[in-house]
């Protein structure tokens, strides 16, 4: 595993920008199965008294139960199980300043790095819907716990970016339990992973996002659709994934530090010991992803490596560069896989309250 000096970490943060928070109005955050903590931002709409509700979905009505009245509180502690996917309601007086919430990492059994993209607060004010789109590494050791979770999600849509080969080893079988669409294109890891061993570490996704086009228009077409929620991911949910998101949030007008701080969650929240079943590399010979995640100590997976180049930028930034430079930024990107001014209006639409 690569390892970051302090100094190279000191450059990536330089590089990042301030180490400010992500923008976010409000966030769940889970402490125990039954439990998790509510954080609220306590600026602008957010500031003075608030009513908090629990909810199972977006929508506050009726059957919602209130939890507190007129909370000024920074933090509260709320009685959700970890098998629940709930929505946390925040109302200002008058109903004024009305903010929902969710967990953003779901509390998976034997899932790695599955996150909701819902919750960030555009340049312009808007703020991305929960449940509309979900990021994650491979999923082949989910437990029925963990499908009962997911499906109560609407996901209508599995798009998988991986190899033939990742898909070889680990079979999805999210779309199968939910009835969902699967979507994959075809391709071998191999020249994929040439690519990312070149230049020494540095600018590793650039020209990724050739290779790649067939995964992205997949991609942005299922949530232009708007047919169910979309689940996309790869073997780490971290490089192809990572990509994908920040191609999404940069075109809905998440800020790009904020944006550089959701990537950079994924060395925290990956768990390699589920991205991959338990299979005899010898069945397999040529498939290089098998040698990828047992090239660690005695044969154990790769433990998640951090984001950054060996100079200590952040590969992301770099790709941000590299996007501006070579095609005007994510959205020019995009048009050149044939998307137009009306698909951009309608994934604004879809995806931004």
């Amino acid at each position: 595993m690569r390892k970051i000096t302090a100094t190279a970490l000191m450059t990536a943060l330089a590089l990042m920008g301030s180490p400010a928070m992500a923008r976010e109005l409000a966030t769940l955050t889970r402490l125990d199965a039954s439990t998790v903590e509510l954080r609220r931002d306590d600026t602008g709409v957010q500031s003075g008294p608030m009513t908090v509700w629990i909810s199972a979905d977006t929508v506050l009505d009726k059957g919602d139960r209130r939890f507190a009245t007129a909370s000024e509180d920074a933090t509260l502690k709320l009685p959700i199980a970890a098998t629940d996917r709930r929505y946390v309601i925040l109302e200002g007086k008058g109903g004024k300043g009305r903010t929902v919430v969710a967990e953003r990492a779901l509390p998976l059994q034997q899932g790695s790095n599955f996150r909701d993209v819902g919750g960030y607060v555009t340049k312009d004010g808007h703020t991305v819907k929960w449940d509309k789109a979900f990021r994650s590494g491979a999923m082949p050791l989910l437990t029925d716990a963990d499908y009962a979770l997911l499906g109560q999600l609407g996901i209508g849509n599995v798009v998988d970016l991986r190899s033939i080969e990742e898909r070889e080893v680990a079979p999805d079988q999210l779309d199968d339990k939910l009835g969902a669409l699967f979507i994959a294109n075809d391709y071998s890891l191999k020249p994929l992973m040439a690519k990312m061993g070149q230049g020494g570490g540095e600018n590793m996704y650039a020209g990724m996002e050739k290779m790649l086009a067939p995964q992205f228009r997949s991609l942005f077409r299922r949530l232009i659709a708007d047919e169910g929620a979309v689940v996309y991911h790869c073997s780490a949910g971290q490089d192809r994934t990572g990509m994908a998101t920040a191609l999404l949030y940069d075109v809905l007008g998440v800020d790009r530090e904020t944006i550089l701080k959701d990537y950079h969650l994924s060395t925290e929240l990956r768990r390699t010991q589920f991205e991959m079943p338990k299979v005899d590399p010898k069945d397999y010979p040529n498939n290089p992803i098998l040698k990828y995640y047992v090239a660690g100590e005695d044969g154990k997976p790769r433990k998640a490596e951090p984001l950054y180049t060996p100079s200590g930028a952040s590969h992301l930034a770099q790709f941000f560069t590299y996007l501006d430079k070579e095609y005007g930024g994510s959205e020019a990107y995009l048009r050149t896989l044939g998307f137009t001014d009306a698909d951009f209006a309608k994934l604004r639409k879809t995806m931004l309250d």
